[in-house]
């Protein structure tokens, strides 16, 4: 079968089904059907480094939390900053994140964790598997399925010792939004809760409570997943101008409404905390010699001001940039290489991390062979390392990159 067939049968099943339906994005081939091999030493790298990461994100919380100031200097906006010191029993700092990293000739780095509302979950924990399944390979996110579901259930019980009402539960994103939609709509399933999805545009603040409206009645949320950026829900407003935003962290403050991922999450997400967590580590402080040197081994230098010119090439990421935006290359002199052309998150404070080149490989697309540069995520999963997924794109891993699928080394 040429590559174009091979495509479509895989495809076109998905399709069928209802699950998987974005392989295409903006008419441009997203999800391949080529293949790349995981080796399994790389493998194994990646889940300890996913989960001792989280491990040590977790613990480095502690110290953040009750610290306005700090968490201020972080990027928390002020609206959410009693919300965010909401902890939960989990040893990560939240339900579905995801890391992720560069394979370099120093071995693997992490460039940055997707803790608050990552995506790429229905490719790495279902597509990955129906294109192994159709060549015959391995697959190497076998069984990380059942992670979802233990997941939320373990936040579901951790919720409820924590006396939040769980009962009416509601999964939400943008309706219009085809791959968060799809991806929410797949966890919902994944769950093993009883809950339904819901269009952002349809929750309502009533009554100093978080409702679903339906256009005739108001039904009240005790827990809701939102793969929605809690940056987002903090500066949201009514259509007159009402902090609707506002009043939902408030409400999470206040235990009335659960979410997931829980308000931690948020902290874990910033880039600034990452260069607290480098900065605590350069100084030798808090962490165990075993943290200190898993730190030292898969995390890059990350600062909030520049120490890299004259000595290193760097980049510039914004503290709550996605998917590439914002992001910019630089040489050790100071000269840009490489910046991305999106309109979006460059008026956000900056870090500067030590520049990782990203492995670069060849694939075939739909377009004929196609070289790139590959960003490998590594899944938590309730704390536990799970799925891994790969992408591939240009120097900057920007909307435009592909999902490619992987196999075990071993068929």
């Amino acid at each position: 079968m040429t590559y174009r067939q091979n495509r479509a049968s895989i495809y076109d099943r998905m399709k069928s089904e209802g699950i998987f339906t974005w392989d295409h994005i903006d008419g441009e081939e997203y999800a391949l059907a080529s293949v790349i091999t995981l080796p399994g030493e790389l493998h194994r790298q990646l889940q300890e480094a996913a989960s001792g990461l989280a491990g040590i994100f977790k613990k480095t919380l502690s110290i953040v939390q009750h610290n306005d100031e700090l968490m201020l200097q972080l990027g928390i906006p002020e609206a959410a900053l009693e919300t965010v010191k909401l902890t939960m029993a989990s040893q990560a700092p939240t339900v579905v994140g995801r890391f992720d990293f560069a394979n370099t000739p120093q071995g693997l780095k992490m460039l940055e964790f997707n803790s608050d509302s990552p995506t790429s979950v229905v490719e790495a924990y279902y597509v990955n598997g129906i294109v192994c399944e159709h060549y015959g390979f391995k697959n190497p996110n076998e069984g990380c399925s059942r992670h979802i579901e233990e997941a939320f259930s373990e936040v579901v019980r951790d919720y409820r010792e924590q006396g939040c009402a769980c009962e009416s539960v509601y999964f939400t994103a943008l309706e219009w939004h085809e791959e968060d939609a799809g991806t929410t709509r797949y966890l919902l399933k994944q769950s093993g809760l009883n809950g339904q999805f819901i269009d952002l545009a349809d929750l309502r603040v009533y009554e100093d409570t978080l409702c679903a409206w339906d256009g005739e009645e108001h039904t009240p949320i005790d827990l809701l997943y939102r793969l929605h950026a809690l940056e987002k829900i903090a500066y949201e407003t009514d259509t007159d101008g009402y902090p609707t935003g506002e009043h939902l962290l408030d409400l999470i403050a206040r235990r009335k409404t659960a979410i997931i991922n829980p308000p931690e999450a948020f902290i874990a997400q910033s880039k600034a905390f990452q260069a607290l967590v480098w900065g605590l580590h350069e100084a030798g402080e808090f962490y165990t010699a075993e943290e200190h040197e898993l730190i030292g081994i898969y995390m890059l230098p990350t600062y909030l001001d520049n120490k890299f010119i004259g000595s290193s090439s760097y980049v510039t990421k914004p503290i709550y940039g996605r998917e590439g935006g914002g992001v910019a290359i630089f040489d050790r002199e100071g000269a840009c290489s490489v910046k991305d052309e999106g309109e979006y998150y460059w008026e956000q404070p900056m870090v500067y991390q030590q520049f990782a080149e990203l492995e670069r490989i060849q694939v075939e697309t739909l377009r004929g062979e196609k070289e790139g540069h590959l960003l490998w995520g590594a899944f938590v999963m309730g704390g536990r390392p799970s799925a891994v997924a790969a992408r591939l794109g240009g120097r900057i891993t920007d909307n435009n990159a592909y999902f490619v699928p992987i196999r075990c080394e071993d068929k």
